[in-house]
């Protein structure tokens, strides 16, 4: 008699087991993006909404994780990653997450932000709190405002002692890879997996195929130009001199709006050092020198290195940097709204690759003076 109750409960655990399993090899797609290639949404066979996240950071070793979306009622199985809907506390380690809760209209659910001084939203900005930097997270601070998620971001892979402590205290967390998304739409279209965090899906549908509608149709603007203006990127970072990849953020950016960028060579997927002779010798072909780093004006640009003074694009007075709206602390609102307004990056690009372009007319970039 034990021999068969014992038998009956290993065949409960045994189905049981493979019911989860089951569950999860049933899924419906719920939203597809058309263009981030690190997320998903599907719905399992007990209608639980499920995000995938898909190697949300620089690594070569493969991750992926689903997180469940759990209506009131619902549970997910056993230690699984698992947020409750709608979370109405999150907290954000990066400013890009701030501007995509900000456009499907639920910022003042951000309670807790890493580098809160360098926010530029006023919303956040006076109700939120600093949690700290990476693997300095106050994490008595995040258990105190009653945290419902945070959202990571990862540079090379996961901070296993971060997320080790966030589980040991009860805390959700989901690494974000918006960042590794190479173009402009595929960043943006993160707003949606935001969205669906915060019970607000739909909007963040709407929010994105607006926008994709509007960039789109800026991309056609950009066609109708003869010229394609050649483009020089970057300054020298600690005496060297990064060339993004053609597959990066930068240059697709650069391509949408008309175009040519400087350094084709590049088709790796990560910035490639070169000599300052090569950059010099690049941005001596160059029609136009974008994103020089923190430089303010062309006098600070020529003190930083003599050889600049004689290239073409400060000669032409075409140089632009994307900090018009920077913050006293040094918040960047490029890298903050620009991450979900990419149409109006765009539009600033087309007019300075196009035009020797006045600061007034441009949102995100200005003319170096």
């Amino acid at each position: 008699m034990r021999q068969w109750v014992t038998y009956l409960c290993a065949l409960v655990i045994l189905t049981s087991c493979l019911s989860q399993r089951d569950e999860n090899h049933h899924l419906t797609p719920y939203y597809t993006p058309k263009y981030a290639e690190s997320f998903s949404i599907s719905i399992d066979s007990l209608n639980r909404k499920i995000l995938t996240i898909i190697n949300p950071y620089q690594s070569s070793k493969p991750f992926e994780e689903q997180v469940y979306l759990l209506e009131k009622g619902q549970n997910s199985p056993t230690d699984a990653t698992a947020v409750k809907l709608p979370a109405k506390r999150v907290a954000v380690l990066s400013s890009s997450h701030v501007a995509m809760l900000d456009a499907v209209g639920v910022a003042d659910r951000v309670v807790g932000v890493s580098g809160l001084r360098f926010i530029t939203n006023p919303k956040v900005k006076s109700s939120a709190v600093e949690i700290g930097y990476d693997s300095m997270l106050d994490f008595e601070t995040l258990k105190a405002i009653g945290t419902d998620v945070i959202l990571l971001y990862g540079l090379y892979g996961e901070d296993s002692a971060t997320t080790a402590k966030l589980k040991q205290l009860g805390i959700p967390y989901i690494y974000i890879g918006d960042y590794i998304e190479p173009s402009p739409l595929a960043k943006a279209e993160w707003v949606v997996a935001l969205a669906a965090l915060c019970g607000v899906q739909e909007r963040g549908i709407d929010y994105f195929t607006a926008l994709e509608s509007r960039y789109n149709a800026l991309k056609e603007v950009a066609k109708s130009y003869n010229s394609r203006p050649k483009v020089m990127l970057n300054t020298p970072y600690r005496d060297t001199w990064f060339m993004p990849s053609v597959e990066s953020y930068a240059v697709q950016l650069i391509s949408d709006a008309g175009g040519e960028y400087i350094y084709p060579q590049n088709s790796s997927a990560e910035s490639l050092p070169i000599s300052l002779e090569e950059a010099l010798m690049l941005a001596s072909k160059a029609d136009v020198w974008i994103n020089v780093g923190q430089t303010a004006s062309l006098k600070e640009l020529k003190k930083s290195n003599p050889k600049f003074a004689n290239i073409p694009a400060v000669l032409s007075k075409r140089v632009y940097n994307n900090t018009k709206r920077t913050t006293a602390a040094g918040g960047s609102d490029f890298w903050e709204s620009g991450a979900v307004n990419p149409d109006i990056v765009l539009q600033d690009m087309i007019r300075l690759l196009h035009t020797v372009c006045p600061t007034d007319s441009l949102y995100y970039y200005k003319r170096l003076e």
